[in-house]
């Protein structure tokens, strides 16, 4: 099964000090690897117009339903979520992170979810800027996020993805 976050409305490359957030320059968000918080796929700079994540999974059956589970899923069973994390890039393209957003899967709809499992692709759609004008961080269910189930025919399409993000496939 695969997982495609779309996301538009990037903070921007630079964003400045408000209230306890310090301000921070050359800003970068990516997917974070289960376990691995420095292993990070399709980095894409703040101000990009959009950004398109794909994600590998399984999708096993339970008594509650499917389950997801892939390098990218973290957390437990009836808990899981895929971090996007915002950092700041230094001139010899280190990654430092300072925050992060929780798309938290158990905001999918059980009818979504059996339809993506059915599909093969279950669909992310968000903004990346909080009310603040910000990277969006902490736990994000709707409406700061829509969950859909795709068709079988748009999964893995042809060329690049919005945003040149990669996919793990």
């Amino acid at each position: 099964m695969l997982i495609r976050i779309e996301a538009t409305d990037l903070p921007g490359r630079d964003c400045p000090a408000e209230g306890d957030f310090p301000g921070r320059t050359d800003v970068h968000v990516a997917v974070q690897r289960r376990g691995r918080p420095g292993e990070l796929m399709g980095l894409q700079p703040g101000d990009a117009a959009s950004a398109v994540w794909e994600l590998q999974c399984s999708a096993t059956r339970t008594s509650s339903g499917p389950d997801l589970r892939g390098p990218y899923l973290q957390g437990g069973p009836g808990a899981r979520f895929v971090y996007l994390s915002w950092g700041s890039v230094d001139a010899a393209g280190g990654f430092a992170m300072f925050r992060r957003a929780k798309l938290m899967l158990d905001a999918v709809g059980p009818a979504v979810l059996e339809g993506a499992a059915g599909s093969g692709l279950l669909v992310a759609r968000l903004g990346l800027t909080d009310a603040k004008g910000l990277p969006l961080c902490a736990a994000v269910r709707p409406p700061l996020i829509s969950w859909s189930a795709g068709s079988a025919g748009s999964a893995g399409s042809a060329g690049a993805p919005a945003g040149g993000a990669t996919r793990d496939v």
